[in-house]
């Protein structure tokens, strides 16, 4: 599965988001092996933002971060303690505004089976996987369209046992498997009458 990932991650459709807003970048790990499991976060009660809330690793990008990849991985070192040298970077997908106001810009990556994590306590209340096939499997619960930033989009949220995945991070998802993986699950109603 994460070979069609490698091979099919460079003709992603990059679409850039027009909207001047403070930049943030979040990583999506991969652990390599036959059912590939993706490395989900539950953000500490504590956060000013998405507290308790499922997430990747990620955050602000700071001035000294060279790129938004840079800040990807340097998030998800701080959050997680992934090292970026433990991260083979496939791909970016395209850009997406959070309800926070922040332009927030996902990296693919893919990471060894039984790389040492530990959550940041005072960023993260606890790090869980779910395997792709999961995503792959069940449909996700749609809302009733929303205008969000220019576009028509209809909410995604999956269950996941006692968690549910939902936002940014299951639109990040859908796009993924979407495009990798041909899911076709219709969440962007922009252009349609």
């Amino acid at each position: 599965m994460l070979e069609k990932l490698r091979q099919r991650m460079p003709a992603y459709p990059f679409n850039d988001l027009p909207v001047d807003l403070p930049e943030a970048a979040v990583l999506m790990p991969f652990v390599d092996q036959p059912d590939p499991e993706l490395i989900l976060t539950v953000r500490a009660q504590g956060m000013p933002t998405h507290a308790g809330e499922v997430a990747f690793p990620g955050g602000k990008r700071d001035p000294g971060d060279r790129d938004l990849l840079h800040t990807a991985l340097r998030e998800s070192h701080e959050e997680v303690g992934l090292s970026q040298r433990e991260v083979e970077v496939v791909g970016q997908l395209s850009p997406l505004a959070s309800r926070f106001g922040m332009k927030v810009t996902p990296f693919v990556g893919v990471v060894r089976v039984g790389v040492d994590l530990t959550p940041e306590p005072g960023e993260i209340e606890t790090i869980f996987q779910v395997p792709l096939s999961f995503f792959l499997e069940e449909e996700p619960e749609l809302s009733p369209p929303i205008d969000f930033y220019g576009r028509r989009l209809r909410m995604p949220s999956y269950y996941y046992e006692d968690k549910r995945i939902w936002g940014l991070t299951a639109f990040m998802i859908l796009d993924l498997i979407n495009h990798v993986y041909d899911a076709d699950v219709r969440f962007d109603l922009t252009g349609e009458q």
